[in-house]
């Protein structure tokens, strides 16, 4: 199955003549294939190499550097919860475990009805209003265990 459509790649061949080389594609090329697959498999990742003419290595390296790149399917809500030394301090390890008690999972899984999956992440840079957790494209901040738990309660009434 190709990832790479006419659409992605249009999207690309615009954005060309803006940036200097193939590899700084590399990015905005892998946004475009998680938005329309939900993760980066490796057999789009060798798509993307062959793309931008690079080599697959290349790929990989960005692919696995960024926690925004995911290298298998996620649940409809991927909950990324910030476990560096700020946040470890302010208390992620026990948001953390509040999530799991919660969702049935353990950190890096999914949960059966695919709703949410759980990552630990090493940094979301919000140090300043740890603990932090990202929940697909958006931040939330300052988290408390009662402001997780309302927070998740929108989460349910969502899929409701």
């Amino acid at each position: 199955m190709t990832v790479l459509d006419s659409t992605i790649t249009q999207r690309i061949d615009a954005m060309r003549p803006h940036f200097p080389t193939e590899q700084a594609l590399l990015i905005p090329l892998l946004h475009e294939i998680q938005g329309k697959a939900g993760w980066i498999s490796r057999d789009a990742m060798q798509e993307a190499a062959s793309y931008l003419h690079l080599p697959l290595s290349k790929v990989l390296e960005v692919v696995t550097f960024y926690t925004m790149f995911n290298t298998k399917p996620v649940g409809k809500k991927h909950i990324q919860v910030c476990t560096n030394v700020a946040c470890f301090l302010r208390g992620a390890d026990q948001l953390v475990a509040s999530l799991e008690k919660r969702l049935g999972v353990h950190a890096g899984e999914t949960t059966a009805d695919q709703r949410y999956t759980l990552s630990e992440v090493e940094c979301l840079a919000a140090c300043g209003t740890a603990p932090c957790m990202q929940v697909n494209d958006d931040y939330h901040e300052n988290l408390t265990e009662e402001s997780l738990k309302t927070l998740m309660d929108k989460f349910d009434q969502e899929f409701q």
